[in-house]
């Protein structure tokens, strides 16, 4: 993933002949909590799971990586335990009981806090200070949005790279192109903005 993540970078900056100043990636450190699923009381330790162990190996790459800067948000407790949509309309429609309802029927409920708040104010640093011309932000949240009409007021290029997902509508008058550099797997050929 990580070789992937500045092959992806890197094909933007030469598609735009243009200098990497620096990548920021943003994500959260795993989760730390032991919890005990109600349902089979089977102890779940998120530190100590494949996704976290998986998570922090692409974090201590990406320390070693040259021209790259981690910026970290935070996992917290989001409303504990719930019920997975799809369990949850067949309860509702009786097509289920609670006594039917399995361990894999929930989820532990985690929020992510502080990212979208980093990725702004590194936004507003870089077109304040006059540091960059261009940004390519490789995300498809509406979250950005504030960000995007920022750095646009400051005479920034801001280019949105979605790896090919679906963007909320208000997003696109909000950035100056829309550019894949991955190749679709959708099959679908062009995205509706694009870059020049």
């Amino acid at each position: 993933m990580v070789k992937n993540l500045i092959t992806m970078a890197f094909k933007h900056v030469y598609r735009q002949n243009g200098d990497l100043y620096r990548i920021f990636f943003y994500d959260c450190r795993p989760f730390r909590k032991k919890v005990h699923n109600p349902l089979s009381k089977k102890a779940i330790d998120f530190e100590k799971s494949d996704v976290a162990q998986h998570r922090n190996k692409i974090h201590a790459l990406l320390r070693k990586e040259r021209k790259v800067a981690l910026r970290y948000g935070e996992l917290k407790d989001g409303n504990g335990w719930s019920l997975h949509g799809r369990v949850l309309k067949e309860l509702l429609a009786g097509n289920k009981k609670l006594e039917d309802l399995q361990e894999i029927d929930l989820y532990y409920d985690i929020a992510q806090k502080g990212v979208d708040m980093k990725i702004g104010i590194d936004v507003a640093s870089l077109a304040y200070k006059g540091l960059v011309k261009r940004i390519i932000l490789i995300s498809g949240d509406s979250d950005s949005v504030p960000a995007a009409k920022l750095a646009r007021r400051e005479g920034i290029d801001f280019i949105l790279d979605p790896m090919w997902s679906n963007i909320h509508d208000d997003l696109y008058e909000h950035i100056d192109g829309l550019h894949s550099t991955v190749r679709n797997p959708h099959g679908k050929e062009n995205h509706k903005k694009h870059s020049e």
